[in-house]
């Protein structure tokens, strides 16, 4: 993607001035897009993206900078200028660089670039018919296709010198249903580190029938109630109030500069001991999967919570030397315009010991959170607001009539002290998170799990 010699030289140039570490990011991305709507697709986009990021450091100082101008002589000169923003008294010789080959831990069976557009769309049509055709109140469903094959070359003064490509593949499916003057939304968006492959093998009878079903069902559904409640959460994409109201406070991004509340708290119990959470990489052609990191650190798997002690956070190559602690592989951007940060992967509740039976039994009067919608947080504090999408109610250990309007409002720190059952069936969902390198791809994910008191906002006050 460049050859060394040049590299060399930028990495010379960008330490010219007495910066202790240079680094060279560049990526070569190729993404296609379609969307199908009313039965046509209405839009479909195919593009590549080039460019090349340069980044310094002289101890707590961070220059990044970056061009899609792949000339030598562009590119000394991007360094030359991030250089000039740091002043040091010794100029440091970058190591020399040594190719370092890893093999992809996430194989890809067919590469979407080599797939015809027309059996992309046939897809598509396949999606969009189960999702139109599943009841009759069905009067809109959208159907989103994305492919997206990225290639990626890391080398830094340390001598670093790797390149991985990534394979990424997903569809968003959702479902409008009306009757009368009440309309209602279902979404599933089912996503892999995986080629063709994935849509070819994916069941779409499920995931399009699943986006219909909800939407259909959330037509006939009461008002929530308002008040504290014991909530029983889903596995799959149950686990985004996690990421959001814990996982996010467990980036060194914040704890860093003590923004978490789980800052300076390593060997602390800060919550239930059924709870252990995991970020994990390593995870076969999952969604969130790398086989490097976007600083050229391989891939592994972090046990952040153990049993409800705090055992470690997710660090980046930066926040590393604020914290003086190692790297977790846990750097990672959007594209070449970002600088990297820590951020998630695969985030997740390890597997309980309970059944989603044996937790709804035990439930006497609560809400069932089968598909969680979107939410807010505030990463300082943990805060959150979600909506859920599809809610029932819990009545003698037994699920009820499905409820709307439900809403999950909390602080994530004291919520995951009241989880007091995990059950034994792990699902992952994916999803998109934002944060200061940009978006990027995670999966969420738990068990279902029991909150034993959870503020539930609702459109009528509780019986």
């Amino acid at each position: 993607m460049l050859l060394k010699s040049v590299i060399e030289d930028i990495l010379t140039a960008a330490l010219s001035t007495g910066g202790d570490f240079a680094e060279v990011f560049v990526e070569d991305r190729y993404t296609n897009t379609l969307t199908l709507q009313s039965g046509n697709i209405e839009n479909s986009l195919s593009g590549r993206d080039y460019g090349i990021g340069i980044r310094v450091f002289k101890g707590l100082q961070n220059v990044y900078t970056y061009t899609t101008d792949g000339t030598k002589e562009s590119l000394l000169k991007a360094a030359r200028n991030a250089a000039h923003a740091i002043t040091g008294d010794t100029i440091i010789k970058p190591q020399p660089l040594e190719k370092e080959t890893i093999s992809c831990a996430h194989p890809i069976l067919i590469h979407p670039r080599e797939v015809e557009k027309i059996r992309k769309v046939d897809v598509m049509r396949k999606a969009y018919d189960i999702a139109k055709n599943y009841h009759s109140s069905i009067q809109q469903v959208l159907i989103r296709y994305l492919d997206e094959e990225q290639n990626v070359l890391i080398a830094n003064s340390e001598g670093k010198f790797v390149e991985d490509k990534r394979v990424r593949s997903r569809m968003a499916i959702q479902s409008i249903a009306s009757e009368g003057n009440q309309m209602q939304r279902g979404f599933y968006g089912p996503g892999a580190h995986k080629g063709f492959e994935f849509f070819e093998n994916l069941n779409l009878e499920h995931y399009a029938g699943e986006a219909s079903r909800i939407a259909v069902t959330m037509l006939g559904a009461e008002d929530c109630p308002s008040g504290k409640f014991p909530v029983i959460i889903d596995n799959e994409f149950g686990g985004v109030i996690f990421h959001e109201a814990c996982g996010h406070g467990l980036e060194a991004t914040s704890v860093a500069k003590n923004n978490s509340v789980f800052a300076n708290r390593i060997g602390e119990k800060v919550a239930s001991d059924v709870v252990t959470y995991i970020d994990d990489a390593t995870l076969s052609n999952e969604w969130g999967s790398i086989t490097l990191d976007d600083e050229g650190e391989k891939a592994r798997r972090n046990v952040l919570i153990e049993n409800g002690i705090l055992k470690g956070y997710l660090i980046d190559k930066f926040n590393s030397r604020r914290m003086g602690m190692e790297s977790t592989g846990s750097g990672r951007r959007q594209s070449y315009r970002f600088a990297p940060t820590s951020r998630m992967t695969n985030t997740y509740i390890a597997e309980g010991k309970s059944t989603p039976q044996e937790i709804i039994a035990n439930t006497e009067h609560g809400i069932y959170a089968k598909y969680m919608g979107g939410g807010s947080v505030n990463p300082a504090t943990g805060d959150y607001n979600f909506a859920v999408m599809e809610a029932y109610l819990v009545k003698d250990g037994k699920i009820g009539k499905p409820i709307k309007g439900a809403t999950l409002v909390g602080n994530g720190p004291e919520t995951i002290k009241l989880v007091d059952m995990v059950g034994n069936q792990l699902a992952h969902g994916a999803g998109m998170c934002g944060s200061l390198s940009g978006s990027i791809p995670v999966n969420v994910g738990q068990p279902m799990i029991r909150v034993s008191e959870m503020t539930v906002g609702g459109s009528k006050e509780a019986e």
